[in-house]
């Protein structure tokens, strides 16, 4: 079974509740899950684990179903949700402000649209993100000051590791595809 439309769909899931949180439930449809204080509890990322191929990163998923990482932004560690279907690396205001970067409401501006309308941020170039022993520069992100629990892992990082896949209940960060 192909998982590209799997993850397309994880990833879709993912944004629309991150950005219209408050949305109604169809009566009989699972209670929703949040990234929140739950998300500190994830389990932690291990490297080089003997049996996968390749020194990925090794993620569990989280009893929210989701996959949790901390990396170093501009070397501070930032707690992320891997989020296949985010663009770009998009950052909460506290992460933003904790590894340096600031801004003035006068700076948000559209960069996105979802189920609650047009969302407001601030695009950033971030210097340096690294995870699991790979370092990354000039880095595309957005910076979400309000409504947003946990910053996010998107493709402007993710597209330049050599692999991401899920097999079960993990995530495979880089190593061999």
């Amino acid at each position: 079974m192909r998982m590209g439309p799997l993850i397309l769909l994880a990833g879709t899931l993912a944004f629309v509740a991150w950005i219209a949180p408050h949305l109604p439930v169809p009566e009989g449809s699972p209670a929703p899950v949040t990234a929140g204080p739950a998300a500190d509890s994830a389990p932690q990322a291990r490297q080089k684990e003997p049996g996968w191929a390749g020194d990925g990163t090794v993620l569990e998923r989280a009893g929210d179903g989701h996959f949790y990482v901390d990396a170093s932004v501009e070397y501070r560690s930032t707690r992320f949700l891997v989020d296949t279907g985010a663009s770009i690396i998009v950052l909460t205001g506290s992460d933003a402000r904790a590894i340096g970067l600031d801004w003035n409401d006068s700076d948000l501006a559209p960069i996105g649209r979802g189920a609650g309308g047009t969302v407001y941020g601030v695009r950033v170039r971030l210097e340096r993100v690294e995870l699991g022993g790979i370092e990354v520069h000039d880095v595309d992100a957005a910076i979400i000051p309000q409504g947003l629990d946990v910053s996010l892992l998107g493709q402007s990082f993710l597209t330049r590791l050599s692999g991401v896949r899920i097999e079960g209940d993990r995530m495979i960060l880089g190593g061999d595809s």
